[in-house]
């Protein structure tokens, strides 16, 4: 991920001078343990403001409102009842080409700011403090012992003491090429090895970017470089101290992240803060989707593992009660023919009553023929009762299996993640995962219970035009096929096989034709566990057809006067 270096910060810094100072502070919301929101308002508008001391995206940047969901964090509770009503009135570094940023706040624009809050752009050592005027320390987002850092603890009550200084060569305007270039290359190495060396301030990204934008690899040793790149490069490296000086930024995409240069173009960006906004939601989006979707099958296959153990341990004791006439037909054998009994006997061998066929019957010789029958007899009862108690319990285990396997074949179907519509249908499963009691409440977990299910289904259009819905999880599957479905529509699902509900939309007096019903069933066998065959059977009726048992967990329902059709997956699966 890339980190946010001095200039991005510059940059992001500029934007927000210029257009959000002076601002009214309102509200403040902490989004997560790294992130607070902070409402800004100015005459003309009003939004949310970003700061995250996250360690590896820590960044400030006007972002999307918070949702509608409580606020538990005691740092944004402090922060409102110091800061609520107070003007934004600067926005400043605490030093050159240091990563400190001290926001001000007073009652109201040109009075003495009552309130610093520094934000501490550094890797895994960011932080957020807010102090009075004094520089005395109010609160911390991450308060430091003398135990854990005797250099420069950082605790309520305390004074704020800035970071260590910047012991390397700031870079500078007014500096010769020939200083520049002899600093640089006085020791032999890799460009850009040499560079970061030299200079303070500057971030790898940074550096490559500059590098690959005047066609110098940052691999090159810097004996190998021609006086023609040594021009080329000093002039970039100009162009960008100018750039900081004035703080005219050109923010851009670029093949692997981004940059406030404009250098690696892409595609441009609105502005800095835009910039930010995206690439840091989706970095983090990517980071979160791929832990929870890794803790989500590993906990599935466990408890998927458990289940098919005790399922397979049922199935076991039904075999054996399976046994229980041949223990009855024993007994009474015996019981038959006591008379051929004699002390000390392990086994007796008498005919079958129907069959006449020699029938071995092992016995006790501790116990006489009464006895050994007596025995036989409550093992025959033993397991008849086991029968009675076990057949309901496998019948549980396997409904449970069927369901879990659903959730699992939802899973994998969310595969990757491209928009933060797959996380937030990953969320989803989770959560349902938490109301089942399959999974634990985590302190993670910040999603209302009132929060209705997404409707983020995954859309298809026929080869006539008509609609397709796709749920994503087991929630969405329910509300596709019980709100969502009209009475016209076509209801899809992989036969007997976990997957995905599928709905064909079609206005009223349409008709499907041929092509649209194999479409639609290609969609369901691709979007089901069925995915790698080459056919899927496949069924499909009409909505007010299908059922939900009562009790039945989420996404799973019966179906009648149902029509079977093959899909094949592999048409989307190959696209």
């Amino acid at each position: 991920m890339q980190p946010v270096d001095f200039t991005t910060l510059t940059a992001t810094c500029s934007e927000l001078r210029s257009k959000w100072l002076p601002a009214r502070t309102e509200k403040v919301y902490q989004r997560d343990r790294h992130t607070i929101a902070i409402a800004l308002r100015t005459i003309k508008k009003r939004e949310w403001l970003d700061i995250s001391w996250h360690p590896q995206a820590t960044r400030i940047c006007i972002t999307e409102p918070p949702p509608r969901t409580p606020d538990t964090f005691t740092f944004s509770q402090q922060l409102i009842h110091q800061l609520g009503g107070l003007a934004l009135i600067a926005i400043d570094f605490i030093a050159p080409w240091e990563r400190v940023v001290d926001f001000k706040f007073a009652r109201r624009p040109g009075e003495e700011a009552l309130y610093h809050l520094y934000v501490e752009v550094m890797g895994k050592y960011s932080n957020a403090i807010l102090t009075a005027a004094n520089n005395e320390i109010i609160t911390a987002a991450h308060q430091v012992s003398q135990q854990q850092s005797s250099v420069r603890p950082i605790q309520t009550g305390q004074p704020y003491e800035t970071p260590p200084k910047l012991t390397g060569t700031i870079p500078s305007l007014t500096e010769s090429q020939a200083r520049w270039q002899e600093r640089i290359s006085l020791v032999p190495g890799k460009i850009k090895k040499q560079i970061t060396k030299s200079y303070s301030g500057l971030s790898s990204a940074l550096i490559t970017s500059m590098l690959l934008a005047v066609g110098i690899l940052p691999e090159i040793n810097t004996d190998n470089l021609t006086a023609d790149d040594w021009e080329r490069l000093f002039q970039q490296w100009q162009k960008w101290l100018q750039t900081l000086e004035t703080c005219t930024f050109k923010p851009v995409w670029t093949e692997d992240g981004y940059s406030v240069m404009g250098w690696g173009e892409i595609a441009r960006a609105e502005n800095v803060q835009e910039l930010l906004y995206q690439y840091y939601r989706d970095q983090l989006n990517k980071q979160s989707f791929s832990q929870l979707r890794h803790h989500l099958t590993q906990k599935l296959s466990n408890i998927l593992s458990k289940l098919n153990f005790k399922a397979q341990t049922f199935q076991d004791r039904l075999q054996q009660s399976d046994q229980a006439e041949e223990f009855k037909q024993q007994a009474d054998l015996l019981m038959a023919h006591l008379h051929n009994w004699q002390p000390g006997m392990v086994e007796m061998i008498l005919e079958d009553f129907e069959t006449g066929k020699p029938v071995s019957i092992p016995l006790q010789p501790d116990k006489n023929a009464v006895q050994n029958a007596q025995k036989l007899y409550k093992q025959h009862q033993k397991l008849k009762r086991a029968r009675g108690a076990v057949e309901p319990l496998l019948l549980d285990v396997r409904a449970e299996i069927d369901y879990l396997e659903q959730v699992e074949a939802a899973i994998a179907q969310i595969d990757i993640y491209q928009t933060s519509e797959d996380l937030q249908a990953l969320e989803e499963i989770r959560d349902e995962l938490i109301e089942q009691k399959y999974l634990e409440d985590l302190e993670y977990r910040r999603r209302s219970n009132s929060e209705t299910t997404s409707t983020n289904f995954h859309q298809y259009l026929t080869p006539s035009g008509f609609e397709v819905l796709i749920g994503r999880n087991n929630n969405q599957n329910d509300h596709l096929t019980f709100r969502v479905a009209g009475d016209y529509d076509l209801w899809f699902h992989a036969q007997e096989i976990p997957g995905s509900h599928v709905l064909l939309r079609l206005e009223p007096g349409a008709v499907a034709e041929e092509a649209d019903l194999e479409y639609t069933a290609n969609l369901a066998a691709y979007f089901s566990r069925g995915r790698e065959s080459e056919q899927v059977p496949v069924v499909y009726t009409q909505p007010n057809r299908v059922y939900k048992p009562k009790g039945a967990k989420p996404g799973l329902v019966i179906y009648k006067q149902e029509t079977i059709i093959w899909g094949k997956p592999g048409i989307f699966r190959n696209s």
